[in-house]
């Protein structure tokens, strides 16, 4: 991961505060901001990031933080198979965990999409993973749900 300058410059503008973890952005949009990072799986002192795809987008962030305020975790939890949701935080994990140093042997991070096991856990996330091109069945239940929004 290789974020320039000017990336790490835009993802502190955008998160009002410096990334904790290495990254690079793996989404832009059509005037080529940044739309999604990817973080690295651990900080630089070794600490675990469970949250691999970050939606660093404003308009997307509200939409989705709108979303999630009007009940929508509960409803996706109810509305998505749990069986897929269990598969993508699978694939996510295995993704995440790939990207770890082969000799690394401090704490390693746990759980799917925004570090849960089971259920659903942040809207954001999810759909951060699929705009990311993840197989990610609350990230399509959500921008199914978004009005058009990014």
């Amino acid at each position: 991961m290789s974020a320039s300058p000017s990336e790490v410059d835009e993802i502190t503008r955008l998160l009002g505060r410096e990334p904790r973890a290495d990254f690079d952005v793996v989404v832009r949009g059509p005037a080529g901001e940044a739309v999604v990072i990817r973080n690295a799986p651990l900080l630089a002192d070794g600490t675990p990031m469970p949250t691999r795809y970050w939606l660093v987008d404003p308009a997307a962030s509200r939409a989705v933080a709108r979303l999630e305020s009007d009940g929508g975790v509960r409803r996706a939890e109810a509305e998505v198979e749990s069986a897929t949701v269990r598969a993508a935080h699978a694939m996510y994990a295995a993704e995440r965990d790939a990207a770890l140093p082969v000799d690394h042997v401090g704490p390693r991070p746990s759980g799917g999409v925004g570090g849960t096991r089971i259920g659903v856990k942040c809207l954001h996330a999810h759909y951060a993973y699929l705009l990311a091109g993840g197989d990610d069945p609350v990230g399509r239940w959500v921008a199914s749900h978004l009005d058009g929004t990014p």
